[in-house]
């Protein structure tokens, strides 16, 4: 799941970054255009409450960014809630997401 609200500071947005309860992993990291694809820049933190995995980025609005989410640094996963999916050349898709 993704959630957008606007940032403190002008032309950027937070973005909440979310995996469910239900995929089960030892670590998930956020991986996009916007850290370079680097597999273990971005963890997510899973929520002691819910167990949902979740982080939150400071992106720049007026721009598209490709990611996905990558449990136990090999199992890819999507985000179904994505403004969109593109094609990516490992044949296979990434999310989008526009602000």
């Amino acid at each position: 799941m993704i959630r957008k609200r606007p940032s403190r500071k002008p032309g950027m947005m937070l973005v909440t970054f979310e995996m469910p309860a239900q995929v089960w992993a030892e670590r998930i990291t956020l991986v996009g255009d916007f850290n370079g694809w680097d597999k273990d820049a971005t963890p997510l933190e899973q929520d002691r409450d819910d167990g949902a995995w979740r982080v939150v980025l400071e992106l720049e609005t007026g721009r598209e960014y490709q990611f996905r989410y990558l449990a136990d640094g090999q199992h890819w996963h999507n985000d179904s809630s994505a403004d969109r999916h593109e094609d990516n050349p490992h044949g296979s898709t990434n999310s989008v997401i526009v602000l």
